[in-house]
């Protein structure tokens, strides 16, 4: 028994430093378009030019950022779609413009279409429900609650 809660220990820090070698910091250039995929519901570290003042997004609700020090910004795909990312400094000129496309997550996932209705379901390895954009209301509300109050139960007092 005291094995087994080992071996999951182990496995479990093996996958933080596995997840941890899997951040890439990409380095955007100065004032020419680039295009930056990120998934939903995942994050990217990008690299912006040390002035930068000020980041926009064009559509916050397709990603959105948060800004760190010395040029690291946290980009975080929020639903599908392409919108843009405009690095500022200080006077308003423009040091960077990028183009965002926010794609869906296509590992681990089956899609189970009835009719005119999707349900998706996480499968690692276990398939179990899991709330995507563009699944049917009924079970995105009821998924996405029995979610939430899990998550509510867990981290009260």
């Amino acid at each position: 028994m005291r094995n087994l809660s080992r071996a999951r220990i182990l496995a479990s820090r093996i996958f933080f430093l596995a997840s941890l070698s899997a951040v890439v910091i990409i380095p955007l250039g100065a004032a020419h378009a680039e295009k930056l995929v990120v998934t939903t519901d995942k994050a990217k570290i990008i690299k912006l030019p040390n002035q930068t003042k000020t980041v926009i997004v064009g559509n916050p609700i397709v990603a959105d950022v948060t800004i760190g020090k010395d040029g690291l910004v946290i980009l975080t795909g929020k639903s599908f779609g392409t919108t843009n990312l405009i690095a500022l400094d200080g006077a308003g000129a423009i040091l960077n413009e990028s183009t965002i496309q926010v794609q869906q997550p296509n590992e681990n996932l089956v899609i189970m279409q009835r009719g005119m209705d999707r349900e998706t379901y996480s499968c690692t390895p276990t398939c179990m429900p899991s709330v995507a954009l563009g699944d049917e209301q009924k079970y995105f509300t009821d998924t996405g609650t029995a979610s939430s109050t899990r998550n509510k139960l867990a981290t009260e007092k």
